[in-house]
């Protein structure tokens, strides 16, 4: 008589480790509070770049360069895009500081919950007790949040970051490429970029 054997596949601990040490870390890294940067000052960054670039500021290119400069993408010129992407971006870069700002305050104000509670714990989270409020919101409300609000911003960039590349970007999405007399490539004369007239022609 056949006899047959179920296995079921355990995940080893080693493959495991990797993936909880990245999301330990994720709050404690550079490019995370990179990210909380651009998440806060985008919207201001926004709304001054409209009437500068109704006065013919060049805002594409101080847009692109603050993506580049605390997101890491680089985008190439494209043609009158700055006030355009700061004005199409203005709703989600609202919603992005306000989750950003909101949850980044709720690490502090669970940590310290002690400073900002009452004397009668009977009806806080994780009462009635002193011991067990504060045990409840610290881990919770203070490391919880702690861990998920990082990767939060990382959803909520990725979205700011694909708009600035279908409005801020050129029409191939690639840098400028200079030939042999340094003239650009054609195509990729952006918003902030000049011609300088040649010689000998009309």
């Amino acid at each position: 008589m056949a006899t047959t054997t179920h296995s079921t596949r355990r995940i080893p601990v080693r493959e495991a480790a990797p993936h909880v040490r990245g999301i330990v870390r994720e709050p404690f890294t550079a490019a995370t509070w990179r990210r909380v940067a651009y998440q806060v000052i985008a919207l201001p960054v926004g709304l001054a770049c409209v009437p500068l670039a109704l006065c013919g500021a060049p805002t594409g290119r101080w847009q692109r360069a603050l993506i580049r400069r605390l997101l890491g993408t680089d985008l190439a010129g494209g043609p009158r895009a700055g006030l355009a992407h700061a004005l199409l971006a203005a709703p989600l870069n609202l919603v992005t500081a306000a989750v950003t700002l909101y949850g980044w305050s709720l690490v502090p104000m669970n940590l310290g919950w002690p400073l900002r509670a009452g004397s009668d714990y009977s009806d806080a989270w994780g009462g009635p007790t002193f011991a067990g409020a504060w045990a409840f919101h610290a881990v919770v409300g203070g490391l919880g949040f702690l861990l998920l609000v990082p990767w939060l911003g990382r959803g909520l960039t990725r979205l700011q970051t694909g708009l600035a590349r279908r409005v801020l970007a050129g029409p191939a999405d690639v840098p400028a490429v200079s030939g042999p007399t340094g003239s650009a490539a054609p195509g990729q004369v952006g918003e902030d970029d000049h011609v300088a007239p040649v010689a000998g022609r009309p």
